[in-house]
């Protein structure tokens, strides 16, 4: 079958078969080899070291011969894409749900598509996520918890891409993260002070959950043992158990703590609501009434402080965070290890003391 085709840029009336316009054909036309005009159709263009000059002649005349560019095409033409890339560990958790839905709401205002993508504390899939978003040249990559920011900002570095960090710090980009270390101070001591309200042995403190490497981690455990420090309360290694945020693990870590001490904590300083989930099902598996054991959790959810009213909870600032974030991506510092830290706030403690300075 023959069709006429007006081939636009050229004003004339062919009589040769449909066919559609390839890469080899773009690179005869612009004199240049077809991994060349690959290159610069697919957003890898800097990394190949081929001039801007050359990248907008060839989709220039991509688009005059009607070829279909792609996203990052379209946004190399443009210079910017009006695209923000966020990486998650998780969506089932309120914290990076909201800090997902805030972001999105902030880039929208802004007239700013977002993708963000969930990446499961995975570092393979950290990676693949933000091949995908520097593929189709999102203005800033934001790393969100990730298990190593570092890599990520070297890969942004080299794509030509900002990088940006926010609840877990690295090194190569700036960072927003929740003031860990004096927010799991304040925690400490509202479940301290609360055991001296009781008249409880204070010594009995269990810190549960999280990752001994991880950065918040260990910056909630410093800030844990600080506030016993400040009370003239030794802190024991078995005082502290990292397990993992995992439910399940939580749940375990608990079931072993209890099987080794004989006996339940007086208190519990839990490291996320993840965790808390496993300690709550181990405590009524067990029969254990709930009013029993003081509790503070470095996380917040609604649902859980309804259905224990006597909860401690740290609610991290997203809000604010997020609201430093945009004003990095305005702005850029120019340190690129500059680290901000936002005082979290906490939340069901009118029946304790303020905590000690």
């Amino acid at each position: 079958m023959l069709l006429l085709i007006y081939r636009r840029g050229r004003g004339q009336v062919s009589s040769e078969p449909s066919r559609k316009l390839t890469i080899y054909d773009l690179a005869k036309l612009a004199k240049s080899s077809p991994s060349t005009v690959s290159a610069v159709l697919n957003g890898t263009w800097q990394r190949r070291r081929i001039s801007r000059k050359l990248a907008r002649r060839i989709l220039d005349l991509a688009e005059r011969e009607g070829y279909s560019t792609n996203m990052q095409a379209r946004a190399l033409r443009r210079d910017r894409s009006g695209i923000l890339g966020m990486i998650l560990p998780l969506y089932d958790n309120r914290y990076f749900s909201s800090i997902a839905q805030i972001f999105e709401a902030e880039a929208r205002r802004r007239g700013i598509f977002t993708i963000v993508s969930c990446t499961n504390r995975d570092p393979d899939q950290e990676r693949e996520a933000a091949r995908m978003m520097l593929a189709y040249r999102v203005e800033h990559l934001i790393c969100t918890g990730a298990t190593n920011p570092d890599a990520i900002a070297e890969m942004c570095s080299a794509a030509g891409i900002a990088s940006l960090n926010l609840d877990l710090p690295g090194t190569a980009a700036p960072s927003v993260i929740s003031a860990n270390r004096e927010g799991a101070r304040r925690l400490t001591d509202a479940l301290l002070d609360r055991l001296e309200a009781r008249k409880i042995d204070a010594a009995r403190v269990l810190f549960i959950g999280g990752r001994a490497e991880d950065h918040n981690t260990r910056e909630r455990i410093e800030g844990f043992r600080q506030a016993r420090e400040r009370r003239d309360l030794a802190t024991k290694p078995t005082d502290i158990v990292p397990c993992d945020y995992a439910a399940e693990k939580a749940q375990a870590a608990l079931e072993a703590y209890v099987g080794r001490e004989g006996r339940l904590p007086a208190a519990m300083f839990v490291n996320s609501t993840i965790s808390l989930e496993g300690i709550v099902r181990w405590l009524r598996l067990g029969g254990h009434d709930m009013n029993d054991i003081i509790m503070g959790c470095f996380d917040w959810d609604p649902l859980a402080a309804a259905f224990h009213p006597r909860l401690i909870m740290m609610r991290q600032d997203v809000s604010t965070m997020i609201a430093r974030l945009f004003d990095w991506i305005d702005t850029p510092p120019e340190d690129p290890t500059m680290r901000l830290e936002v005082m979290p706030e906490i939340i069901g403690n009118s029946a304790a003391a303020p905590g000690r300075g």
